[in-house]
């Protein structure tokens, strides 16, 4: 698997990073945008799939932070 792949069940433009760390794989789920990248979560991955409620919560920060960017808030 490579280190980064694109997570199109978030949104777009949005990747999930893997990191090796000991007994421990770190996945963080980030956008990149034309001038920021934005970190959505990082969490410890036990499992083959990202937990659903990794997914949701995601894509509620990418919203709120999509209202503050645009100055809909």
């Amino acid at each position: 698997m490579p280190h980064s792949r694109p997570m199109p069940t978030v949104g777009s433009r949005c990747h999930e990073l893997r990191i090796q760390d000991g007994d421990l794989t770190w996945r963080v789920i980030y956008r990149v945008d034309p001038d920021p990248v934005i970190i959505c979560d990082v969490f410890a991955k036990k499992t083959q799939a990202t937990p659903r409620s990794v997914i949701e919560s995601c894509r509620r920060r990418l919203t709120a932070y999509n209202a503050v960017a645009s100055g809909k808030r």
